[in-house]
């Protein structure tokens, strides 16, 4: 569905639970494994899109706006999405690292975080991890 964007994170879906409120709404959308990513978007945009419960949606993050937690989370937060998986994967680069969390239903999201974090972290393959994304940080698209 989603062709030539920028975005490392992209979840293909179908909406699974719309929650209007007065100013915006609060999307559910239901990955093919079960994983489940709920954005909150204006209501303009929820009608100009169109959206209604069982159609296909994108749900697109950008790498960077991935926050990770390494472990069984300790903490409460206050973050919508808080995804539970295993690291697969970490690609080192100069500065920054590329971390990969494999969720239970196998979606897998990207993260951008510093090699220092990594460090920290210890995040390696086979460690569990939190992927922490703001329901705000989630952009929606609709096939035409």
């Amino acid at each position: 569905m989603a062709t030539g964007l920028s975005s490392r994170n992209r979840f293909e879906g179908r909406i699974t639970a719309l929650q209007p409120g007065a100013i915006n709404t609060e999307v559910e959308l239901t990955l093919p494994g079960g994983d489940v990513i709920v954005a909150v978007i204006t209501q303009s945009s929820a009608r100009s899109l169109g959206l209604t419960v069982g159609m296909p949606a994108v749900a697109l993050v950008k790498a960077p706006w991935v926050i990770v937690q390494a472990g069984v989370p300790t903490l409460k937060f206050s973050a919508r999405n808080q995804l539970a998986g295993t690291v697969s994967a970490v690609q080192a680069g100069a500065v920054n690292s590329e971390v990969a969390i494999t969720l239970p239903g196998g979606s897998v999201v990207l993260a951008i975080i510093t090699n220092d974090a990594v460090t920290e972290l210890d995040l390696k393959p086979g460690v569990a991890a939190t992927a922490l994304i703001k329901s705000s940080h989630v952009v929606l698209g609709v096939p035409r």
